[in-house]
């Protein structure tokens, strides 16, 4: 091929490349998410001597957009909505298009309470082998001899409901005392299946059982993040609810939360998380329903609603973007029923990537914190994090290696969840991985 025709064809490829490059970059629409109130960004990435120049119009309609407005003047989201607007060089030369996405600001207490969780799992978890001792003297579980795993979940028994561990031991029961098989229905990863097996007479308990030890609640202490008076609704943890044996997310059939009083904290240290020493008690000023166990907390209704010691109205929801690093506060209880505020410091944020786990890094500042639980332990997910007036996010997890730092969950993240930042709702929906202190109790059957 001659040079000239090379370098033709050479020219001709870098200028389709630029001109889809400019075409892309000017025409493909990107994203920002703004609460009412706030000024329309400009986009990262234009230098400093252009922003002067850069004029911003309105392809569709929206309150106080119009045709041209250059966007050094400060243009504030008026209200809720969706809007499309070009963005050009002293309005002649478009180089970007952006979509607007305004969310209504977004207000509510937050939590910083004690509460006692207690989740009812749909169906009994199988959390272990509790041999039977035969009349020879052999140990043998004919559950696990039947194909029964730890971590399955008994659904139903004999073609019952298996609502507790009290229904299902007294099914085993009765099957043993008339010599036939229980019929286990087991959900294992999803899948559903069938199991047949026999009781065996304990010599040791005196009774027949079938070499399994189950649990049908799983209950500790964790912290409310916040609620809405008006609508009764709260949101807790910032994180799933996991039985502590299998490590499973608690699958819930019905659960509550009430007021807990921290008897103590056991500190934290390298390697060893700390935790709260709690105790629940009838006599509260906060309790309510469980409705559901998600990836980003636990959320239902209150009963009783108690009054913040900090706050006497609701304060706005951070977005994201608005978490800056820098100082902060964190609302917990390490003592009693008291709630107090603990300093921090945001260190990192992670805007809105996968998974949620990560979203915030916070260090722990106050001294007095430090001196009395050395920073963050189990029981503390869910304290809400804010920072210059705003709910920005809820702690959910500690560094295992330096209990003075650890990571925390955007509050957005978790009003998501529950769609209270969506646009077409009309009424006021709501939420609040639980490190918390455990109290067991299993069956044997």
């Amino acid at each position: 091929m001659p040079r000239k025709l090379r370098c033709l064809v050479l020219f001709f490829l870098l200028g389709a490349l630029f001109a889809f490059t400019y075409v892309a970059a000017a025409f493909w629409p990107v994203h920002q998410r703004l609460a009412v109130g706030e000024i329309l960004r400009v986009p990262q990435g234009f230098p400093e001597f252009l922003r002067d120049h850069l004029i911003l119009a309105a392809e569709s309609d929206y309150p106080g957009v119009g045709n041209r407005i250059p966007l050094s003047d400060e243009v504030r989201a008026a209200v809720p909505g969706r809007f499309l607007a070009r963005i050009s060089l002293n309005g002649v030369i478009p180089i970007r298009t952006v979509v607007f996405d305004i969310r209504p600001a977004v207000r509510v207490f937050p939590g910083g309470q004690a509460v006692g969780v207690l989740l009812h799992a749909q169906g009994v978890i199988i959390v272990g082998y509790a041999e039977v001792s035969g009349k020879s003297g052999a140990r043998f579980s004919p559950a696990a001899e039947a194909g029964i795993k730890v971590g399955d979940i008994v659904l139903r028994i004999d073609g019952k409901p298996a609502a507790s561990d009290r229904v299902v031991k007294e099914a085993v029961l009765r099957a043993g005392v008339k010599r036939r098989p229980v019929v286990l229905q087991i959900e294992r990863n999803g899948k559903r299946m069938l199991f047949e097996v026999r009781p065996a007479f304990c010599r040791r308990s005196a009774s027949y059982r079938i070499g399994l030890l189950i649990r049908d609640s799983t209950a500790g202490v964790g912290t409310l993040t916040f609620y809405d008076p008006a609508t009764k609704r709260y949101g807790a943890l910032g994180h799933v609810v996991t039985d502590v044996t299998t490590a499973d997310p608690v699958e819930l059939a019905d659960g509550s939360i009430i007021e807990a009083f921290i008897q103590g904290v056991r500190p934290g240290r390298k390697g060893k998380p700390g935790e709260k020493i709690g105790i629940i008690s009838r006599a509260c000023t906060l309790s309510g329903t469980i409705e559901k166990n998600t990836e980003y907390g636990i959320y239902g209704r209150l009963d009783r609603i108690p009054e913040h010691p900090f706050f006497k109205q609701p304060i706005p929801v951070a977005l994201s973007h608005q978490v800056r690093p820098g100082k902060a506060t964190i609302l917990t209880v390490v003592k009693g029923n008291r709630m107090e505020r603990f300093q921090v410091d945001i260190l990192q944020t992670n805007a809105m990537r996968p998974g949620g786990k990560k979203d915030i890094i916070i260090n722990i500042t106050d001294q007095r914190l430090l001196r009395s639980a050395g920073g963050i332990v189990q029981g503390m997910s869910g304290s809400p994090i804010l920072q210059s007036g705003y709910l920005v996010g809820a702690v959910t997890n500690v560094y295992i290696s330096n209990p003075q730092k650890g990571y925390g969950i955007f509050a957005e993240r978790m009003l998501r969840e529950c769609n209270l930042l969506s646009l077409s709702n009309k009424t006021r929906a709501f939420l609040g991985r639980i490190g918390y202190p455990s109290i067991q109790s299993c069956c044997k059957i």
